[in-house]
């Protein structure tokens, strides 16, 4: 029998020994190259060594360790285990013995309660994450190809700015994490775009450069990252819009900030083809904002739309429709538009922008709004969105168009307020709410983000209650056209159970 490490009155031992029933006499086990000491650990044996592996020492602090060694007493000697892709640090997980490898899983780390493994060979020293889901985060961008949702960028207060990311295939339920390899630097608030082909990611903010004109193509079936042109790129900023158009990718809008915030109405048309930048006009372009919306009306017009957004007179309710083809600018109405706002829900219906939630203070007080807007770019007018069964007013939600109703859910009230896991259908035909399921709800967050794949709204990530960043998600489903559309039952995988992960606290929004 071996036993090693351990505590004594809060001392940590790296010590430990082997006990022979036959001569009923210990030998104690060697020090040299041991682990260093810990408790709450685990330990397996394969059958010629016994294998150690994480824990925790106190030291007036938790050290929570991934470290570990292999100890073997036909010749009472340790080997160090790899730290090269090892599961994060932790205490009290599970350890088994699989005949060739050792998989751990669970346990509490800096992060909370764990959700995530790995699995260990002392053949080749190696370690395979159990669980590929990307690390915690917020601000972060996502795009639906069709069938994988991609996250990628955004931070979290431990890591601070990300340039990782997943895709996630809701038919397998699992996760491919996205190659490093040339990938743009950290940041988060990038752009994100699905081309067809290539996910196209732009500008954010990095806290070592400041708001950055980079990017990257990411193709999804190469695992590969190719770089943006920076020739001719606009100015960097963050908190600006993109749309695809079928052949290039239009940022405009935004801000940077060189000790002001420096509001934008500029922007430009990159084309993949050519890797190349074309600058958009500014002659009756909207006043320069941020977080505003902006959509693609594809063949029905052929337009982007901007609107809303913060800029130098405050909270807007003006906008602007950009017509490439043309490189010029044609003002929304303001007749019977809704009210000012910023960070607020936008989508294109297929003939209609739909305006809603958002966020607008008068320096005494905040506003979360549950009013909203339809516009009609054909005719340049707006109707009222009814606030009859409405969601509770709120900013930083997501929105998603099924076909024929929107989705809003999530979202925040106030900077330490009430964080939604609640949402609403609206359906413009009848301009009458229902409000989303709440069976196996994720968690309530705001700066997530959502896709709709089809049949299902799939949430991801974002900033939960006390301001800790997670990793976590759901699926849901709701079928369409019912005379009471109620979420109902699909079939196969529809709203997995959330798996929380709380990490310490981000910085506040909106």
């Amino acid at each position: 029998m071996i036993i090693w490490g351990g505590d004594s009155s809060g001392s940590p031992f790296n010590t430990g020994g082997r006990y022979n029933p036959a001569t009923n006499s210990w030998t104690a086990t060697d020090t040299v190259s041991a682990p260093a000491g810990r408790s709450y650990h685990t330990a397996v044996w394969t059958g010629s060594e016994m294998i150690v592996w994480g824990g925790y020492f106190f030291d007036g602090n938790q050290n929570y360790l991934n470290t570990g060694g292999r100890y073997n007493p036909g010749t009472n000697s340790w080997i160090a285990t790899g730290t090269t892709d090892a599961p994060t640090a932790r205490s009290n997980h599970t350890a088994i013995w699989t005949d060739t490898e050792m998989v751990v899983w669970g346990g509490a780390g800096d992060a909370g309660f764990l959700s995530t493994g790995g699995k260990y060979n002392p053949m080749t020293d190696s370690w395979v994450p159990t669980d590929n889901t990307p690390d915690p985060r917020g601000h972060h961008a996502t795009v639906w190809t069709g069938s994988e949702m991609i996250v990628w960028g955004g931070n979290n207060l431990n890591d601070g700015d990300l340039n990782t990311g997943g895709r996630y295939n809701p038919a397998t339920n699992s996760w491919i994490a996205t190659s490093t390899t040339n990938a743009p630097t950290p940041r988060l608030l990038p752009t994100a775009v699905w081309t067809g082909s290539e996910m196209i990611v732009w500008g954010g903010y990095n806290f070592n450069d400041g708001d950055v004109n980079t990017g990257g193509r990411y193709n999804p079936s190469t695992d590969s990252w190719s770089a943006t042109s920076t020739t001719d790129a606009p100015v960097g900023r963050e908190s600006h819009t993109a749309v695809w158009t079928g052949t290039s990718m239009i940022i405009w809008g935004g801000y940077f900030f060189d000790g002001n915030n420096n509001y934008l109405n500029t922007g430009g048309r990159y084309t993949p083809d050519t890797n190349s930048w074309t600058a958009t006009s500014t002659i009756n372009a909207p006043a320069g904002r941020e977080t505003h919306g902006a959509v693609w009306t594809g063949s029905s017009g052929s337009e982007m739309i901007v609107w809303g957004g913060l800029g130098d007179a405050g909270y807007l309710n003006t906008g602007g429709r950009y017509n490439p083809s043309t490189d010029s600018w044609t003002a929304t109405t303001v007749a019977n538009a809704p009210s000012a706002r910023t960070v607020h829900g936008e989508l294109w219906t297929g003939s209609e922008m739909l305006v809603w939630g958002g966020y607008f203070t008068d320096g005494l007080n905040d506003y979360y709004l549950n009013t909203g807007g339809r516009y009609d770019p054909d005719t340049n007018t707006w109707t009222a969105i009814s606030t009859g069964n409405a969601p509770d007013g709120r900013t930083t939600h997501t929105a998603v168009w099924t076909g024929n109703k929107m989705i809003v859910w999530g979202g925040q009230a106030g900077f330490i307020g009430y964080y939604f896991n609640t949402g609403g259908r609206y359906d413009p035909g009848t301009d009458s709410w229902t409000a989303t399921g709440s069976n196996n709800v994720p968690d309530g967050r705001y700066r997530h983000t959502a896709v709709w794949t089809g049949n299902e709204m799939i949430v991801w990530g974002g900033i939960l209650y006390s301001n800790t960043y997670t990793n976590t998600g759901g699926s849901y489903c709701a079928q369409s056209g019912t005379p009471t559309p109620t979420p109902t039952p699909c079939t196969g995988r529809c709203t997995p159970t959330p798996r929380p992960r709380p990490t310490p606290a981000p910085r506040p929004s909106p």
